[in-house]
């Protein structure tokens, strides 16, 4: 009866012919792996639009993804509790929706310190977060929103926070295994040496996520984010009504 539901859902959402290939999607990739009919048809829309609608290619990070899930997430996901180092430092914050109904990633650069983070537990600091904020999207069906954006915030940002395994770490497992999920980035009060950094990170990101990423001057600050969202989803520290609350350690989520 579900999956009755979710095909009327499907359906009536979108381009017939774009369901016609994540269908083909779903049978090319589930003769190799079986798992593959515990994924909705709008995870697999994702996959295949990150591939430009080529069913091989899409196929292929598809089964990657479903290769690396069980994995990286044991149990279905990642506590808290096993990225204690990570949390505390409140480095994202997950707070707050833009004006297309986006969940909100407030960022701080200068937070990271790469001298004393563990690569390992950052990579699953990074999938607690993104799981975490998949989780405040409403469930799939026609019309809702599937992306996330955030304000990345580079004040005080110097060498001492220039994590180049890190960033490339992040970006890998968020093109890989969350694809299409990313809706923009906002880089703000970007000092000029983290340029340096982001000529490296630069090639590593795929054409369509690289139009995701937006610089914004320090002048059209205020303008651009009260454009994207609305005074009471905007923190305090951009002159918004958002009081941001540092996440506490022991979350369960």
């Amino acid at each position: 009866m579900a999956e009755r539901q979710q095909q009327q859902q499907v359906a009536s959402d979108g381009d017939a012919a774009e369901w016609k290939q994540v269908a083909e999607l779903r049978a090319v990739t589930q003769a190799q792996d079986p798992s593959c009919k515990e994924e909705d048809d709008y995870t697999l829309r994702r996959f295949l639009r990150a591939r430009d609608h080529n069913i091989g290619k899409a196929s292929a990070m598809l089964l990657k993804y479903l290769k690396w899930k069980p994995t990286a997430k044991p149990h279905g996901a990642i506590p808290a509790s096993e990225v204690a180092r990570e949390v505390p430092q409140a480095k994202l914050c997950l707070q707050g929706y833009d004006r297309e109904g986006r969940p909100l990633i407030y960022g701080f650069g200068a937070r990271h310190h790469p001298a004393r983070r563990d690569l390992e537990e950052f990579k699953r600091y990074v999938v607690h977060v993104l799981d975490a904020t998949v989780a405040r999207l409403p469930p799939p069906g026609p019309g809702r929103q599937e992306k996330f954006a955030a304000v990345a915030d580079l004040k005080s940002w110097g060498y001492a926070n220039c994590d180049i395994r890190g960033y490339l770490a992040a970006l890998d497992i968020m093109q890989s295994y969350y694809p299409e999920r990313l809706g923009r980035v906002f880089l703000v009060h970007v000092p000029y040496v983290f340029m340096a950094a982001w000529k490296i990170v630069y090639p590593f990101i795929d054409d369509n996520t690289k139009k995701k990423f937006v610089f914004v001057a320090d002048k059209d600050l205020d303008r651009t984010l009260r454009e994207a969202i609305d005074d009471s989803q905007l923190a305090e520290i951009y002159g918004g009504k958002l009081k941001l609350v540092e996440p506490a350690a022991d979350d369960s989520n």
